[in-house]
């Protein structure tokens, strides 16, 4: 007969348990200080689900905020080893509360809660937000579920930073360039559009997220395996079971800003094109318009937002999405999801007026956009 007990110290449960693998299944009783349950589970079954109620009890349930965490939780000497494991434990239980199996996700998201890299707080989030339409839908994208895992809160943070932009640019515009205002209106344009373009990728490129990616090929060569182990943020918290070394965090800028200099200078090139379309439209019917605007140098602006967008929209962006919104923020108000996303706005909205400023001088600096008399 097989013999069950578990003892609760004041920090620490303690388990043990004897079994006569040879006898069959039969019901076991689970104590736990806030439930009696009787489940016709195996003894061996039995251990591993104890074990994880145990550590979910003590752990306090889900995580918060961006379902991270240090990397090192209940583990003692950080072994990511046991981490995976208890994340794989984790995520079973969560399933099974739900009443579904592995062949009920993604099959990027099963392989990962196989894999252990996702912890039963995410898996919870995911059944969470397939309560919601939109979200459900968004969910099918791998790119939209990987961050939307990480940060529930991303789709907010996207249409802040896409609905605040036009304002915003037009707003900096006009404080950096003031009377030349109407003179310069072709530079303003072409910045705008731009604006919009690169405003979405400058949100989606650095924002953490859960790791859905497939195995890497035996046959990838060094350079391939170390940006494959980079977060898509220098300086977010890694999940537990998953950590990353300082030049991971380093690669991780510079995959970035390789990306940012290809969007920043072909959204560059597409409005700098477009505000000379609309520039040489206005000369053929204003013939006084063409003594006040002229055409943009279009490869030279484009390379320089190009430039703009690796050294300076890149830094900035991973330290706001990565420092600002998921080790500050994040922490001090995920209880209130409403205060969170107020702070998310504000600090969003203040982030791209003042890079739109710092566009203005860098153009001028450089060269791109001399201020006309």
């Amino acid at each position: 007969m097989a013999i069950a007990s578990f003892f609760f110290t004041q920090s620490t449960p303690f388990f043990s348990h004897c079994n006569n693998s040879s006898l069959p299944p039969h019901p076991t009783l689970i104590f736990l200080p806030f439930k009696l349950k009787i489940c016709p589970f195996t003894t061996t079954h039995f251990v591993h689900t104890t074990a994880t109620a145990i550590s979910a009890y003590r752990d306090g349930g889900s995580s918060s905020g961006s379902g991270g965490g240090s990397g090192n939780r209940g583990s003692g000497g950080g072994d990511e080893d046991e981490e995976r494991g208890r994340n794989r434990e984790e995520a079973m239980v969560a399933l099974a509360e739900d009443g579904r199996g592995l062949e009920s996700l993604p099959e990027d998201l099963a392989a990962a809660v196989s894999a252990g890299r996702v912890p039963g707080s995410i898996m919870r989030r995911f059944f969470q937000m397939e309560q919601s339409v939109v979200l459900r839908w968004l969910l099918k994208f791998r790119g939209f579920r990987e961050r939307l895992l990480a940060d529930d809160l991303f789709l907010a943070k996207l249409l802040i930073e896409s609905g605040v932009i036009i304002f915003t640019k037009a707003a900096a515009e006009l404080k950096r360039r003031k009377e030349n205002f109407k003179k310069e209106l072709d530079f303003v344009v072409a910045n705008v559009v731009t604006g919009i373009v690169t405003g979405f990728l400058l949100v989606w490129f650095p924002a953490p997220t859960v790791s859905l990616k497939p195995p890497l090929a035996v046959s990838a060569g060094p350079i391939a395996k170390l940006f494959y182990g980079c977060p898509d943020n220098a300086f977010q918290v890694a999940l537990p079971g998953t950590s990353y070394t300082l030049l991971q965090r380093i690669g991780a800028i510079v995959r970035n800003g390789a990306k940012l200099f290809v969007v920043g200078t072909s959204a560059s090139l597409v409005g700098t094109m477009i505000t000379n379309a609309l520039i040489n439209v206005k000369n053929a019917v204003n013939k006084t318009f063409a003594a006040q605007a002229e055409n943009l140098p279009v490869i030279s602006t484009s390379v320089a937002h190009g430039v703009y967008m690796v050294v300076i929209s890149n830094i900035r962006y991973q330290v706001l999405a990565g420092i600002i919104e998921q080790r500050i923020l994040e922490p001090l108000l995920h209880r209130n999801k409403l205060m969170l996303t107020a702070a998310y706005f504000t600090v969003r909205t203040a982030n791209t007026y003042w890079g739109s400023l710092l566009w203005v001088d860098f153009a001028r600096w450089v060269g791109v956009q001399k201020k006309k008399d």
